[in-house]
């Protein structure tokens, strides 16, 4: 497989170049990692190779199915997306989708169907999905890119494969301390800790960033534990089981729904200390079981 300008682990290349090699690609894949983790471009990456009709490495990238893919013009490319916010990918695109997904393929092996940001769909989306998942068409490929796969539903996590991306920036030892001493904060009682913990960010905004991204992994490895899982992407492993016993699933979900809003809201440039208090406050009340 070529992988040139492709970040991903070895473990990730291996089993998509064994995929590829014994031709038994999965009908449905989840990529999921956080900003930074390189999942949309390795998303784009298969859905070229899955077109590609070239002898030797695959994507070739001199094929017509490669030149189209690269051009965004590949008649057996579809692409769809919702927005940021919760619910934006149309319960409506997935029943075209569908619809769609039992069309053959025009010039291609594969029929390929990109939805980006998969964790915007509605839960009636996400079931209109698993119909086609549950009895999928031949020749045809889903590729979901998500910052979690905690927030599809198991029912489709279930019948697709997931690969896990790690983002580049690591994390420093301070930043994993105060990371770990906020996660101990939510569920203990009071909330001055908290407040002294999360003060000093009001100040710091790439600080406060750096936080909201690694609390964002940290909750996401919650979920997972809570569940079953055993991926771990926060580098925090202790701090994830520890939330994942004192915290229902329920409450780790709004947790990562806060925290992905808190991330949001910086990104539109909030008001910083407006927006420290109120992360603050819905953490809180997210982990003591009541919605805010």
């Amino acid at each position: 497989m070529n992988f040139e300008g492709i970040s991903c682990s070895e473990g990730v290349k291996q089993s998509l170049s064994r995929a590829f090699a014994e031709s038994r690609l999965p009908h449905a894949m989840i990529l999921e990692g956080p900003a930074g983790s390189g999942k949309a471009e390795l998303a784009r990456w298969i859905a070229k190779a899955a077109v590609c009709t070239g002898e030797g490495e695959r994507p070739c990238g001199r094929c017509s199915g490669c030149m189209k893919a690269a051009a965004g013009a590949h008649p057996d490319i579809t692409i769809a997306g919702g927005g940021t916010a919760a619910r934006s990918f149309h319960v409506d695109t997935v029943r075209q989708i569908r619809s769609d997904a039992y069309i053959k393929p025009n010039e291609a092996p594969l029929r390929v169907f990109l939805l980006e940001g998969a964790e915007a769909m509605s839960e009636q989306a996400q079931n209109a999905l698993l119909k086609v998942f549950e009895e999928p068409p031949e020749r045809v490929m889903f590729i979901l890119t998500v910052t979690s796969a905690v927030k599809l539903l198991p029912t489709v996590r279930s019948r697709a494969q997931i690969f896990t991306l790690e983002g580049e920036e690591q994390p420093s030892d301070t930043d994993l301390a105060l990371t770990a001493a906020i996660s101990q904060a939510i569920p203990a009682s009071g909330e001055v800790m908290l407040l002294e913990l999360t003060a000093p960010l009001i100040k710091d905004k790439e600080r406060f960033r750096r936080v909201l991204q690694q609390l964002a992994l940290l909750f996401r490895d919650a979920c997972v534990l809570r569940a079953g899982g055993t991926s771990c992407l926060s580098h925090q492993p202790e701090d994830a089981e520890a939330l994942a016993h004192a915290l229902t699933r329920g409450q780790l979900m709004r947790l990562l729904e806060y925290v992905q809003g808190a991330q949001k809201a910086q990104n539109q440039n909030a008001n910083a200390a407006l927006l420290v208090t109120t992360f603050c406050a819905r953490i809180r009340t997210a982990a003591h079981g009541r919605n805010v």
